[in-house]
């Protein structure tokens, strides 16, 4: 029987790229990125013991890895800035809105960043 491959080589190595570009996301939640071969690479979210993470997400294009972490980023700033405030209830599109103009840039700009980090092109 062969084995599918479901990710290029070319893109196991954007993929890393991307993976490595977040490493300061990985300090700031249970999150990590793992390479798992011939798969792609896999988001594991939220970890609890015993039972491990609570969410994964499988990925094979660098393009949908960079969204998918740089979402994460973003919310998890968002979080910060919000947590223990009454922001928490307007969820993170309202937190976002409710940030000034010059503090919304800030955050935006680091996608710019992220992605200079990643070699991925906005």
């Amino acid at each position: 029987m062969d084995k599918q491959i479901y990710i290029t080589e070319e893109e196991r190595k954007k993929c890393q790229k991307v993976a490595d570009a977040f490493t300061e996301l990985y300090d700031m939640a249970d999150i990590v990125v793992v390479d798992v071969g011939r798969y792609g690479f896999v988001m594991l979210k939220y970890y609890k013991p015993p039972h491990g993470f609570e969410e994964d997400e499988t990925f094979t294009d660098s393009r949908a890895l960079f969204e998918g972490l740089w979402q994460e980023w973003l919310d998890m700033e968002l979080y910060f800035m919000a947590k223990g405030t009454s922001l928490m209830e307007k969820g993170y599109k309202g937190v976002f809105e409710s940030l000034p103009e010059e503090k919304q840039s800030v955050l935006i700009g680091r996608k710019s960043d992220f992605a200079e980090k990643a070699g991925i092109y906005l």
